[in-house]
This record gives C-alpha cells, structure tokens and sequence, in this order.
C-alpha cells in the first residue's frame, strides 16, 4: 500500500498516480515476416506489431517472447547445439554465437 513520505525523503518515493500503466512498444515486421528481437520483454508489456500487409496486432510480452524462445531452439537444433547453446563438437571448431535477431511473427501470433 501507498503511503505519502514527509521530510527529507518525500522526493525519492514516486506515487502510484504517477507511474506508467501501460507501457507499448511497436515493432515493424520486415519483407520476409520477421521483427527484430534480441532480448526477452517484460511478460506484462504490450507489444503493438504493424506488419507488411498494413494490418497490426497487440502482443503480450509473453506471447512474443515465447516466439523468441521457439526461433532460438529451432536455430539451436539447426546447428547441433545443445539445449544451453553449447556445441558438443571437438574443440578444433568454433561457434560464432549463440543469440537471434530475428524472430518470425504473423498476425494470429498467440492465439
């Protein structure tokens, strides 16, 4: 529970009407339907999508992230790494990383 802060303090404590609620983030898809994405977002986070066709979608941060986390296992079974992204091969070869940018979106995404 909120409550007012008198004295020397009373500058520091942000009140609750004066926080953001709802915080939007937009994303554009690009020409072959993925947005760029390097991270996780905070789950509860609303994420605006406009996509090529013109149309545009309202994601939770959960639902996009959980997109993150399917392109990221799909590029990891694709290179032979394990489930934590490491390569099991002899030590003569190298991986050059283990992240995406990319992650493939469309308008029933969630759903």
């Amino acid at each position: 529970m909120w409550r007012p802060c008198y004295g020397k303090y009373a500058k520091l404590e942000a009140s609750p009407i004066n926080r953001k609620q709802h915080t939007v983030i937009t994303l554009h898809q690009d020409a072959e339907g993925f947005v760029r994405m390097s991270r996780h977002y905070p789950a509860a986070v609303r994420i605006a999508i406009a996509f090529t066709d013109g149309s545009t979608g309202e994601f939770s941060g959960e639902a996009l992230n959980a997109a993150y986390d399917a392109a990221l296992a799909d590029y990891r079974a694709k290179n032979n790494l394990d489930a934590r992204g490491y390569s099991r091969t002899t030590s003569g070869r190298s991986n050059s990383g283990n992240r995406i940018d990319f992650v493939p979106v469309h308008p029933g995404l969630g759903k």
